[in-house]
């Protein structure tokens, strides 16, 4: 028997050497693609490279970097990203095994007895090879396509990290804004229920109507009326902020009650050259591997349209006892080609190229567009940030003054110099436009964070994908104690 493997083995190792490295259709190159040589409102002087790598620690809030290390390791999307890549991988090692030969064996023994009373023993084994030549390369075009694929889920894994850190920054700031908007609300409303006893006490003096009063206690219970809204959106962040790091809706609770100001926003942001979009965002690196894919495909599809060969071999052995299995009077062989050759099959062949021509001009299609949303996305939200900083400082100015004009009308109502209707007014713009600082911070911030998404600021430490989510125990041979219970 041991001659017998050596010559079967002997057998298969030669056979790739007789395959010719050729393949049909069309080869990869990597679409060359004019960019803009600046954005819109870069200044004439060379620009500064894009300073992506954990652009989020630059609003300094250790909470906010606890948060995204705990999405990083736990966000079911991540998780699944990095499935994807292990069955990816899997995918290229089950196409390159249909480069090589195949080993099968076989064995059988039988004990027959004649109608005489006689008994007999026989015994059989043998080894069958067989090899598809890949003569026109469609296999190593399936290997190609798969390689593809495997980087395009690599880079689909960045992809969602970038968005998810965006995500958890942005939910962050308006959690932040939320406690703030909180906050102004109970102490607006407790500066109107001093507002209103001071208007009850002139009310009991005769000094004012009973109108003033009226709108007082009104106003009062107005602004007190919005502080369930904001603790409901308030909770929503929360529990968003809670999934994403791939925790039950209430988990970050304890974490995240103590109030903390919404983080300032660095003054200076450098966007890099449009250029740099294609080596920085991941989505525009997976739209190209998903074009290069489908190219690989095409040649794949053609090669069906040539003839096909394959070489078979296979050893076999007999006897009445073990011992004559490896005698060799007992060894048969036989080894020999087939050919294909596909003549009519109604188009088919020639449909399939076609599709898979027509999903490279979509693949082609979706990289180009890909790249101008892009580039749209980057110079929207640069154009947002700029003016929300100048939005942000004139609201800045105008909190300023209307929190000196209600102190003004505050003294002179006090004194009678001043009606009621003056002193509500001012009260109520500051107010309003205190909210509205609010809110612009938290709009600054993400206005920020969309602006570094845009430019394809994420993760840039190490991601291991190789661990299983699920480990199995002993999967080989064993009893099923019981069939699964229905469900």
């Amino acid at each position: 028997m041991t001659v017998l493997f050596l010559r079967l083995a002997t057998l298969s190792a030669m056979l790739p050497a007789l395959a010719a490295c050729v393949a049909v259709g069309p080869d990869y190159q990597t679409p060359s693609t004019v960019l803009p040589s600046s954005w819109s409102g870069q200044k004439a002087a060379p620009a500064k490279p894009a300073q992506l790598a954990q652009w989020w620690k630059r609003f300094n809030d250790p909470v906010l970097d606890n948060l995204i290390e705990q999405a990083v390791a736990n966000n079911n999307d991540v998780v699944n990203a990095k499935a994807k890549i292990r069955e990816a991988r899997a995918s290229v090692q089950q196409a390159g095994g249909a480069l090589y030969p195949t080993l099968d064996g076989n064995g059988s023994a039988q004990r027959s007895k004649a109608s005489g009373g006689g008994e007999g023993t026989s015994l059989s084994a043998g080894l069958n090879t067989s090899w598809e030549i890949d003569l026109f390369g469609a296999n190593y075009r399936a290997v190609e396509a798969a390689r593809y694929g495997l980087d395009a889920e690599q880079e689909n894994m960045h992809a969602i990290l970038v968005t998810m850190i965006g995500d958890i920054a942005s939910n962050y700031a308006d959690l932040r804004g939320l406690q703030a908007r909180i906050a102004l609300t109970e102490r607006t409303v407790a500066s109107q229920r001093k507002t209103a006893e001071l208007t009850r006490t002139r009310f009991n003096a005769g000094d004012i109507s009973e109108v003033d009063l009226a709108k007082a206690e009104g106003e009062t219970s107005s602004t007190e009326a919005q502080i369930p809204e904001l603790k409901t959106a308030y909770a929503k962040s929360l529990h968003r902020l809670s999934v994403l790091t791939g925790q039950a809706p209430t988990a970050l609770t304890s974490l995240l009650t103590k109030p903390k100001a919404v983080p300032n926003v660095p003054a200076i942001v450098t966007a890099g050259i449009p250029a740099d979009l294609l080596l920085n965002r991941p989505d525009l690196r997976v739209a190209e591997r998903g074009y290069a894919r489908t190219t690989a495909t095409i040649g794949q599809r053609q090669a069906a349209l040539y003839p096909g060969i394959s070489l078979t071999g296979s050893i076999s052995t007999a006897g009445a006892q073990i011992g004559d299995l490896g005698k060799s009077s007992s060894i048969g062989w036989g080894i020999g080609p087939s050919l294909s050759v596909p003549i009519f099959k109604g188009g088919q062949l020639n449909a399939a190229v076609d599709m898979a021509k027509a999903s490279r001009d979509q693949a082609f299609i979706n990289y180009r567009k890909t790249i101008l949303t892009a580039l749209e996305e980057v110079e929207n939200a640069s154009v947002s940030l700029n003016q929300r900083r100048i939005q942000y400082a004139k609201t800045q100015k105008a909190v300023k003054s209307f929190r000196r004009a209600t102190d003004l009308s505050r003294d002179l109502y006090t004194n009678g110099s001043s009606s009621f209707l003056d002193w509500l007014t001012a009260e109520r713009s500051l107010y309003s436009n205190e909210g509205n600082l609010i809110q612009l911070k938290v709009s600054l911030m993400q206005d920020y964070i969309n602006l570094h998404k845009a430019l394809g600021g994420g993760w840039n430490g190490t991601i291991n994908a190789d661990k299983p989510e699920i480990q199995d125990g002993y999967t080989g041979p064993h009893l099923i104690k019981a069939f699964p219970a229905k469900v």
